[in-house]
């Protein structure tokens, strides 16, 4: 009979991160039963969340920074490749004001934290952990994205971004530590899970069911991604959460080989055959190219004999997540860029191509007529009234086609921009506002162009068949916009932001927007071309 051996199943190598020292109040060091122990207040638990939010919402890692540059840096990388790298640069030198945040979806405030067997707190963590996140959301310029469910089919936006995930765990030691991360819609939802046979664990196997896989990620999540595969899993659940950590880089001093005690381990040499599979499927960041993922963390945990879990998560360009402690020398914080214009270029020049100038002002018919005259691939700078509207608002609009109202003027005569704003700063004309995940709206396309509206939409990501169908049937178009930048759309192109209809819906109302100079790419065309056919 084998002997009792016990392993951690998470064996991580010594903690490297570079942190900052936020404070010692609230922490203290007493003694109980003969023993030094950690004793922890609930503002200081309040305090830490507080700035982490605050902190992930506005700055990056280096790492990540030194990733965009090195797409500008390589010749080899696609002039969309160069465009997309360079806008997220510029746009993190704006977020890093700590004013506008880096994205518009704020997202949902994930907190895990390891406490060790000799801090003592109020026992009130999740509270204290939930009321630093309502800190940062209700006292900046973030969004509030939690719906509450009143009934299955009757929700309502909390106000607040709470409830937040938090998960804790006990573990020996004196210090309790941290990861904080705030997850947008887009990247969440291109979380994946596949119940797969043992017939897949062979390298030509694995490898064309994973290319297939990724494919289908598209680029609604805004890439370049940090992206991460974990092959096992002694649950389904342990598969995910485990690759949700993978993208945010926390497993990354894992052990690189396995061992009889069923820990588990990252495998570098099959994340470089991955990262090569991303480089040559055409999609890049965003609009065609070579750089689709930053970087691969491919994870293989321990199985049941009968299941293979296979799961694939994505950490996308809001890149946000922070690791914390507190121990008994005080509080400290994951140490992010604070001058991030250190990663701009010099010189721009070799990345500017031909734009097109459209006056959004115009009859849509004329704008239509225009962008008839482009193929796919066009870069367009969008100049005029733009009408947003998303989720909650196109099911009022089809709403309104069932009860035989038709559509209001606005989805036929304006452009309709799928988004969700985040707060306006004081003194500001708009808060972070970029580009919501355009494929959520797909089975609206065709209703409101029956209709005599949503000629052209104007959103990020590849989009379905029945879209490119719809606008070659009706004359429409597809628009995309970089998945991203959202503190420089605010700051440069949005003019002005007037709530039109549908207050009640909070940040998914319709609103009106003045822009100048939007960027934008012709996605899909009014002859059924799409950009996105032949790349996956």
């Amino acid at each position: 009979m084998p002997e009792f051996r016990y392993e951690d199943l998470f064996p991580l190598g010594p903690d490297t991160t570079p942190y900052r020292k936020l404070s010692s109040d609230g922490v203290e060091v007493i003694k109980a039963g003969g023993r030094e122990v950690l004793q922890v207040s609930d503002k200081a638990l309040s305090d830490l969340t507080f700035a982490a939010m605050r902190d992930i919402a506005h700055l990056f890692r280096p790492g990540h920074l030194a990733q965009l540059r090195a797409i500008l840096d390589d010749k080899d990388a696609s002039p969309n490749d160069h465009f997309v790298a360079l806008e997220l640069l510029k746009n993190a030198n704006i977020s890093a004001g700590m004013v506008l945040p880096s994205c518009q979806d704020t997202g949902t405030a994930i907190v895990i934290g390891k406490k060790g067997q000799y801090v003592w707190t109020s026992g009130k963590d999740e509270e204290a952990i939930s009321h630093g996140v309502y800190r940062t959301y209700t006292e900046t310029s973030l969004r509030y994205s939690q719906l509450a469910p009143l009934s299955m089919f009757e929700e309502k936006n909390t106000g607040t971004n709470l409830p937040a995930q938090i998960e804790l765990y006990a573990t020996d030691g004196d210090a309790y530590k941290f990861l904080f991360m705030a997850k947008g819609g887009g990247s969440a939802n291109k979380t994946y899970l596949y119940q797969q046979t043992p017939a897949v664990l062979r390298g030509d196997a694995l490898l064309k069911f994973l290319d297939t896989q990724i494919k289908t990620l598209g680029t609604a999540a805004c890439p370049p991604y940090h992206l991460a595969i974990v092959i096992g899993g002694l649950s389904a659940e342990l598969n995910l959460k485990t690759a949700k950590l993978a993208s945010a880089r926390y497993l990354d001093n894992l052990p690189t080989k396995g061992s009889m005690t069923g820990h588990a381990f990252r495998d570098i040499e099959f994340e470089q055959k991955i990262l090569e599979l991303t480089r040559v499927n055409g999609i890049g960041a965003q609009f065609g190219g070579k750089y689709f993922c930053h970087d691969v963390r491919v994870i293989r945990l321990p199985r049941h004999g009968a299941s293979v879990p296979i799961g694939i998560a994505v950490s996308c360009s809001a890149d946000r997540q922070a690791l914390g402690k507190i121990t008994r020398d005080g509080i400290y914080l994951e140490q992010l860029e604070t001058n991030p214009a250190q990663y701009l270029p010099e010189h721009e020049d070799k990345l500017s191509t031909e734009v097109v100038k459209v006056d959004l002002n115009q009859p849509m018919s004329e704008i239509r007529k225009l962008l008839s005259q482009y193929p796919v691939k066009t870069r367009l700078s969008l100049t005029g009234t733009l009408i947003v509207a998303r989720d909650l608002a196109h099911a009022k609009f089809a709403e309104r086609i069932e009860k035989g109202q038709g559509l209001p003027d606005y989805v036929k005569n304006h452009m309709i921009y799928y988004a969700g704003p985040a707060k306006t700063p004081d003194g500001m004309a708009s808060g972070s506002f970029g580009p919501t995940t355009a494929g959520r709206m797909d089975s609206y396309v065709g209703l409101l162009m029956e209709n005599g509206g949503g000629f052209i939409s104007l959103a990020k990501g590849n989009r379905s068949k029945q879209v490119t169908e719809a606008c070659k049937k009706y004359g429409g178009f597809y628009l995309g916009s970089i998945g991203g930048p959202a503190a420089i759309l605010a700051k440069n192109c949005i003019k002005k932001v007037e709530q039109h209809e549908y207050p009640e819906l909070g940040m998914e109302a319709v609103w009106k927007i003045e822009v100048e100079n939007f960027p934008a790419f012709i996605i899909v065309d009014d002859k059924g071309n799409d950009f996105f056919a032949n790349l996956a």
